[in-house]
């Protein structure tokens, strides 16, 4: 492909100047090595049990941090709970994180064996047994999907790809009907990309750079078949990256680091809101610990937590009292939570749509065989950067993802968003204890429909084939999971439009649950600038 190929630039990140001047602080503090003792003994400060706290946050995702930020300026203490593990202390390698393609015990969550996103590969299955540990991906069943979602201090930041897209405008009151697009175009969508760091690739290094030769073929496919190919803004610290493509420093993304975490160069919550929640000196968090249980009580909520070690273990039960919790566990942690504290009676006057409008994003993914004479390179960066936006015309925005093996696959691979009406709810398995969720497997049609109006044009253009290797046997597309769930207790429905729980002053979702089903593009942004609009209300007005 020639280097003098564009692709559009369809999604705005900051300015190159502006990133560097938000970040400049965050960046000199990893380069003098990482976290203060101050930090450090933030980090391992466990909460005793009857403690007395003036807030309580649920989970150290977007939402929580946001949260736990924003509390802390205005002057409020605040404790953190925090299911997962810290992830600060290398383990045997040296590294924090495992790497993607030799995943141990630090890749999943409580499983004894991977459940990877892609299970086979040239037809072999490639998931193999690993010991029960707290490790950093889970990968949660549920009838009809798998649900992967971030676990630790950082939650779903350690994980994903780093995409960090904002939705076209044009587009919002899909995603978000009762908010005012102008406060999120104006403020809180500014200010998130600010805090996260969000920045875009350098076109001319992308254009020539070894690593993305995979998303130049991507970009040539998408383009010859009349798909607008996009540049999406990214997390990634894009000059450790050409560090590492020089040989300078230790390889990250072009090491495959991507699904079970990144160790040097991903700029998630461990680097960016982490350090200035640290910072004010207002917060302690409690990493392996999770809350079971939140009833009223005097002085405000009563909030009973099992504390864990890392086989999964409860070694602890603490009960402490909270002047107002903060739900921020994620889509799935929030709803099930929820809908257990309220169909068990312990917060009986939370109201009927608890539990609805959750959705999977439109999730589904697929890979395409390319011709010999088209190959992707041996070498891909795990961040990807770029994705064929037909969202407009066909209702799929398809991500150009990457296939880190080390060797030449001569395949494409696709993450794919998509618009979908089906929406399920979470509901109280009273006789197995558990929450259940009512997803379909079949509700995915729709999905692979919107992504064929790229792909099946793609391939008749090309004269290629959808990849029938990386599923299972014989199957095309990647129907079976979601990286991106949201909703269960939806903004202005579960709760009012700053996400206060009716029927319960003190109470509140931050979180993914808040968004009914789909973001129509990578939703960490939209999470992240839902909450800033959220804490600024309820700091305002309830505080």
């Amino acid at each position: 492909m020639a280097h003098t190929m564009r692709c559009d630039n369809g999604f705005q990140g900051p300015s190159r100047r502006s990133f560097i001047a938000g970040t400049g602080s965050i960046l000199g503090a990893v380069a003098l090595g990482g976290l203060s003792p101050a930090a450090r003994a933030a980090t391992s400060t466990t909460i005793s049990d009857a403690a007395v706290v003036p807030a309580l946050v649920i989970g150290t995702g977007y939402a929580g941090c946001v949260t736990a930020l924003r509390l802390a300026q205005a002057g409020v203490d605040v404790h953190m709970i925090e299911m997962g593990m810290a992830w600060d202390t290398p383990g045997a390698d040296g590294k924090i994180f495992a790497n993607t393609t030799t995943p141990d015990q630090r890749s999943f969550w409580l499983r004894t064996r991977t459940k990877q996103p892609l299970s086979n590969f040239l037809g072999f299955p490639i998931d193999k047994d690993i010991p029960r540990y707290t490790g950093i991906l889970d990968a949660e069943e549920f009838s009809g999907i798998t649900v992967y979602q971030g676990r630790g201090v950082g939650g779903g930041s350690l994980v994903n790809g780093g995409m960090a897209v904002t939705p076209r405008r044009e587009f919002f009151g899909e995603v978000l009907p009762t908010v005012n697009p102008d406060e999120m175009y104006n403020v809180y969508y500014p200010r998130a990309n600010a805090e996260l760091g969000v920045t875009m690739i350098d076109p001319a290094w992308f254009d020539t750079a070894e690593c993305y030769q995979y998303a130049r073929v991507g970009c040539k496919h998408a383009q010859r078949s009349g798909f607008p190919f996009v540049y999406v803004p990214n997390v990634y610290d894009w000059n450790y990256m050409r560090q590492e493509a020089a040989g300078t420093v230790p390889k990250s993304a072009l090491a495959g680091e991507i699904l079970y975490g990144n160790n040097y160069g991903k700029k998630s919550l461990q680097k960016t809101y982490l350090p200035k929640i640290r910072a004010t000196g207002r917060v302690t968090i409690s990493p392996l610990h999770r809350v079971t249980s939140v009833v009223p009580a005097s002085g405000g909520y009563t909030v009973t937590m099992e504390q864990l070690d890392t086989a999964g273990t409860t070694i602890a039960t603490k009960a402490v009292t909270a002047a107002r919790v903060f739900f921020a566990a994620g889509s799935v942690g929030t709803s099930k939570l929820l809908v257990k504290l309220k169909s068990t009676g312990a917060l009986p006057n939370l109201n009927g749509e608890v539990g609805k409008g959750w959705g999977d994003n439109g999730n589904v993914m697929c890979g395409r065989a390319n011709h010999m004479w088209d190959p992707t390179g041996s070498l891909q960066s795990s961040i990807p950067t770029a994705g064929i936006d037909n969202w407009a015309a066909g209702g799929a925005f398809a991500e150009v993802a990457p296939l880190p093996t080390g060797i030449e696959t001569y395949a494409s691979f696709y993450l794919s968003i998509t618009r979908t009406p089906s929406r399920a709810e979470f509901s109280w398995n009273a006789a197995a204890g558990r929450v259940d969720l009512s997803w379909q497997t079949a509700w995915k049609q729709t999905s692979i429909t919107a992504a064929k109006s790229i792909f099946d044009k793609i391939n008749a253009k090309e004269g290629t084939i959808y990849r029938t290797d990386l599923f299972g046997v014989y199957k095309i597309w990647g129907d079976h999971l979601t990286y991106h769930p949201l909703g269960g207790a939806v903004l202005n429905k579960a709760t009012d439009n700053y996400g206060r729980l009716h029927g319960y002053p003190g109470l509140y979702v931050m979180d993914g649950a808040l968004i009914p089903g789909t973001t129509t593009v990578n939703p960490f942004v939209t999470i992240t600038a839902l909450a800033e609009r959220n804490i600024e209300k309820i700091i305002a007005t309830d505080l």
